[in-house]
């Protein structure tokens, strides 16, 4: 094969990011020339018909591309990045535990996908949240029982992929046992492959049986299945263990090349090349290399590799193939739907109905919900999420200013603390500005990680013990006299957590 098509075959498997709200020129000329698909992120996005003009301009290029986005419908969210999720997370949905309500959500999340011209999303999030210091994953996991995952992912891939969206199940073979974040440095998983069986795998497992399309690696070392290699990078767990004993036949999409713990040790692009050989379909890039100069440098190194002999070009040729076949298969459900237009910026109703069922409250809420008045907010700021995205607005002051006008809100950071101590004054309202003698309602996302953020909310119970505890993230630690655990903080969980305390449903 002469090397033009050898560059069509590298730029077929690539799933690269751009920068813009329109495909730049050079997006639109290598669809042209063979390019598979692009990703969307939050940079990308300003409204539905923005999103739905983007996509069909794209589609105008080539009509079967694959439009990928990285939407969880949680705090991980890219169509809602400006306002926050309206819909709840996969630990709130696994804490209502009713995996029809799981598709029904999904569902709702692939129509509007679907009527913005999205074909692809990378998700559900399929793992188990065994250790909950885990950095990244957290609330965007079902939990952390290997079979409430495995049976709310099954529900969340059927309900996404019958609104005519693929589903990519993630991150195998299972980030949830971490303490270490992927995009940082690599994360080792040790776990013997009895307890990988019985706990990891579980709801990939139930994935596939239930028809997922793609799945993504995650860039993970586990020694039980390669003692050398990570996930993404590893014949035996791509090729052994996903193709030939769990039976998988559709697309593997990489977690993103550039991310530090496969492009620290193997380079952008040899990170790219290892994970096509080791049996991967597609290489997703662009979170943060998201220009022609960085696919041009994959592309060509896809192809020097086949021409050295390190890639062979038959592993190169059924990786587009199945990418593909994906893009068959999302025409085929394309056709088979209505044309919708967008839906407007005003959230999903499902969504916060959802979000209500996953509140709980411990503690005694006799005569201390809901709030006798305006309140004042101290929300607690934990270090940025690569994952969630710093543009995303999170908290509970602003919905509950909406429902009890005078409200007041505070946010602090460690860094706040660190250079003021966190005294009565600071923590818990300035008498002076009239916060004093007001209900008071701490904040907090990830108590049980973060040791500076319950020094604070414990020298704030001392001083007012009436406080209410809101945990926006995994409710590991459970505090106060009063404590409402949202399972995430989506615009949708911190509306219904704001009801609650407002007395308004």
């Amino acid at each position: 094969m002469n090397e033009r098509n050898l560059a069509g075959l590298a730029a077929t498997v690539l799933q690269p990011g751009f920068v813009g709200t329109a495909p730049p020129d050079w997006v639109r000329r290598w669809l042209a020339d063979g390019l598979g698909a692009v990703v969307l992120f939050a940079r990308n996005v300003v409204d539905p018909e923005q999103v739905a003009a983007l996509t069909a301009t794209l589609r105008a290029e080539r009509p079967d591309v694959l439009v990928a986005i990285d939407e969880e419908a949680g705090d991980v969210t890219r169509i809602e990045s400006g306002l926050g999720s309206s819909r709840p997370g996969n630990l709130a949905l696994g804490a209502v535990d009713d995996p029809a309500l799981t598709e029904e959500v999904a569902r709702d999340l692939g129509d509007e996908l679907a009527a913005l011209g999205v074909t692809l999303n990378y998700a559900p999030d399929a793992d188990v949240n065994i250790n909950p210091a885990n950095p990244v994953i957290g609330v965007r996991s079902f939990g952390a029982d290997p079979h409430l995952v495995a049976r709310h992912t099954a529900a969340w891939v059927r309900g996404l992929q019958s609104a005519g969206v693929a589903a990519c199940a993630k991150h195998f073979p299972g980030h949830g046992d971490t303490r270490v974040d992927s995009h940082h440095d690599l994360p080792r998983i040790e776990a013997s492959r009895g307890r990988l069986d019985s706990g990891e795998l579980v709801p990939f497992r139930a994935a596939v049986a239930a028809g997922v399309q793609a799945v993504m690696t995650g860039h993970l070392l586990v020694p039980a299945l390669d003692p050398d290699l990570p996930a993404t990078l590893s014949r035996r767990i791509l090729g052994d263990l996903l193709r030939d004993e769990l039976g998988f036949s559709g697309v593997v999409v990489t977690d993103a090349v550039e991310m530090r713990a496969v492009a620290d040790r193997y380079g952008f692009a040899g990170a790219a090349v290892r994970a096509l050989v080791a049996g991967a379909d597609a290489i997703c890039v662009g979170g943060e290399r998201a220009d022609e100069a960085a696919a041009r440098y994959l592309r060509d190194a896809v192809v020097a590799a086949v021409l050295s002999g390190e890639l062979p070009e038959e592993r190169l040729a059924e990786a587009a193939k199945r990418v593909g076949q994906l893009a068959e298969w999302s025409t085929a459900a394309r056709l088979g739907r209505p044309a919708d237009a967008p839906r407007p910026v005003d959230g999903s109703p499902v969504g916060l109905t959802a979000a209500r069922r996953a509140v709980r409250v411990s503690g005694d809420p006799a005569g201390r919900l809901p709030l006798p008045g305006a309140a004042h907010v101290v929300e607690f700021a934990p270090p940025h999420n690569i994952a969630i995205g710093a543009e995303t607005p999170w908290g509970l002051g602003a919905p509950l200013a909406e429902l009890l006008p005078g409200t007041t809100t505070v946010r602090l950071t460690e860094a706040d603390l660190a250079a003021e101590p966190a005294d009565l004054a600071a923590t818990t309202g300035d008498p002076a500005g009239g916060a004093a003698g007001r209900p008071l309602v701490l904040v907090v996302r990830d108590l049980h990680r973060h040791g500076w953020m319950r020094a604070a909310v414990d020298r704030a119970l001392a001083s007012r013990p009436d406080a209410v505890v809101v945990e926006l993230g995994v409710p590991e630690l459970v505090t106060g006299r009063l404590h409402l655990a949202t399972h995430g903080a989506t615009r949708a969980a911190t509306r219904a957590a704001a009801e609650l305390l407002a007395g308004t449903r």
